[in-house]
């Protein structure tokens, strides 16, 4: 319903009239059914996207600060690019959790017909797939971004490489909160094309780019490297073996910090990282994992000094140091 609602535009209009509107003006605008439209409406009332008032004209709606805020495209804080991204893509996969449970393997090849060996050459299938995926990121990075880097202090650290750091949404975080680092985005090439010429602006000098495939490339010296949101893609061995190529390039007195969805201890919760652990099964090779999980794995990489944030947001934080 919600995903629907997005796609059609009806946030964006609702928010653009400036007043609460009909169903049948509503569908009128958007070039929908009128009853097709209401029964959307009044879910999206069920679901506290829309309010609804009943007048002697009948229903008017209008939106919800929560759909204001997350669901309109011209929001700061908008999530809309997330929404297409799960609607066309995750939702599809979703369909063959079965099969992803039995065989304990993604499920491109079943949604989309493309091998399911290498996700993210089925994630960036396409130019269109791929933006869709970057400003999805992006848009996480809007609501989280600060809290996980702000959860440590990382002043000190002043030449920062954000690996895999896709369009760039945490760097520019990261140059915003400490405006003395400089960082460079570590990615494929495709994706550095997409980042320079969509989310960075040409003007920020704080953020470089590098191109290259941190598993088979090999990863500059710095003082710190970002890895948000990708360990949780890969299986403990690909991990391991990535910060142990981290450890190696890492300045001494450096560090890593890792940004992941972190699970209780007694994997109990919280909710939406066991659902994600889920969508890492059916569109990765990797699982979301506790922080004794993280830094056991840093730990064996040669980090040490582990420390844990938990930000009270979808994202936390783990540190280690060389």
């Amino acid at each position: 319903v919600m995903f629907t609602a997005c796609e059609l535009g009806v946030f964006d209009l609702l928010l653009e009239s400036g007043e609460p509107l009909s169903s049948d003006a509503i569908a009128a605008h958007l070039g929908t059914s009128t009853t097709g439209m209401e029964r959307l409406l009044d879910a999206c009332v069920g679901l506290k996207l829309l309010a609804v008032e009943l007048t002697q004209g009948g229903a008017l709606y209008r939106n919800t600060e929560i759909s204001n805020i997350y669901l309109t495209k011209s929001s700061p804080k908008s999530q809309y690019h997330i929404m297409m991204y799960y609607s066309n893509t995750v939702y599809l996969c979703w369909h063959y959790l079965a099969d992803a449970v039995r065989e304990g393997r993604n499920q491109y090849e079943r949604a989309f017909g493309i091998s399911s060996k290498d996700p993210f050459g089925a994630m960036y299938r396409s130019e269109e797939e791929m933006l869709k995926f970057l400003a999805g990121q992006n848009s996480v990075w809007s609501i989280c971004g600060r809290d996980v880097l702000a959860a440590f202090d990382l002043s000190h650290f002043t030449q920062i490489y954000d690996l895999g750091g896709g369009g760039g949404a945490l760097a520019q975080e990261c140059v915003s909160l400490y405006p003395n680092s400089t960082v460079t985005i570590y990615d494929l090439p495709k994706v550095v094309q997409v980042a320079k010429e969509q989310f960075i602006p040409p003007e920020e000098h704080r953020i470089a780019f590098h191109e290259g495939d941190f598993f088979n490339d090999s990863i500059p010296e710095a003082e710190l490297y970002i890895l948000s949101k990708i360990l949780h893609d890969w299986d403990d061995d690909k991990c391991r073996q990535l910060l142990a190529k981290v450890h190696k390039a890492c300045k001494p007195g450096g560090g890593v910090l890792l940004v992941e969805s972190l699970l209780n201890e007694d994997k109990s919760g919280p909710l939406e990282t066991q659902l994600y652990s889920m969508n890492m099964l059916v569109q990765t090779e990797g699982k979301e994992r506790t922080a004794a999980e993280y830094s056991k794995l840093l730990e064996a990489a040669g980090f040490g000094e582990v420390q844990v944030k938990r930000t009270g947001k979808l994202y936390d934080a783990v540190l280690g140091r060389k």
